[in-house]
């Protein structure tokens, strides 16, 4: 993986309460808040800095992977246009694109495309038995197609920083 383990598992701890409460929130509003995406913006910015004396990781791949957020928050800005997307999910996947290693790109799709199916299912089979009875004031549950993707980002992130840092 390209992002070092060590380095892979200080982000980790940065990122995991942020994808979870974007997530949650993501789920009972269908929105996530700027503040989570400032916040994990914030979480590389601090750790990655932090991180900087480790022998497997430096100041050019730190500055580096600020590009991967201007390029998948253009992308994002793009499909939001075009209606395919949330803006919200465009800056939250933007807000994670500094955590991914460019050379992991391929595998990283293969994670997002697990994580959406898996959650889309997950979240079809609860709305239509106990999710409505267990948080009946979920907007989720009655936005017709709409899915809150929120929940797929965090976890496609999750597990990236998971694999990266047991490889």
């Amino acid at each position: 993986m390209g992002t070092p383990p060590t380095v892979a598992l200080g982000l980790l701890l940065g990122a995991l309460p942020v994808c979870l409460w974007a997530a949650y929130v993501d789920l009972s509003r269908m929105k996530i808040p700027n503040r989570a995406v400032a916040a994990l913006a914030a979480a590389f910015f601090v750790i990655g800095l932090v991180l900087l004396p480790l022998d497997s990781w430096n100041l050019g791949d730190w500055s580096w992977r600020w590009l991967h957020l201007l390029v998948v928050l253009l992308i994002g800005m793009a499909l939001n246009a075009v209606y395919m997307i949330g803006a919200g999910d465009a800056k939250f996947a933007a807000a994670a694109a500094p955590f991914i290693a460019t050379s992991d790109l391929g595998r990283l799709l293969w994670i997002y495309a697990f994580s959406l199916l898996g959650c889309w299912i997950a979240h079809e089979v609860a709305k239509r038995t106990v999710g409505p009875r267990l948080a009946p004031d979920w907007v989720s549950w009655s936005t017709g197609k709409r899915f809150p993707m929120g929940v797929a980002l965090g976890l496609t992130l999750v597990v990236y920083l998971v694999m990266a840092a047991t490889a």
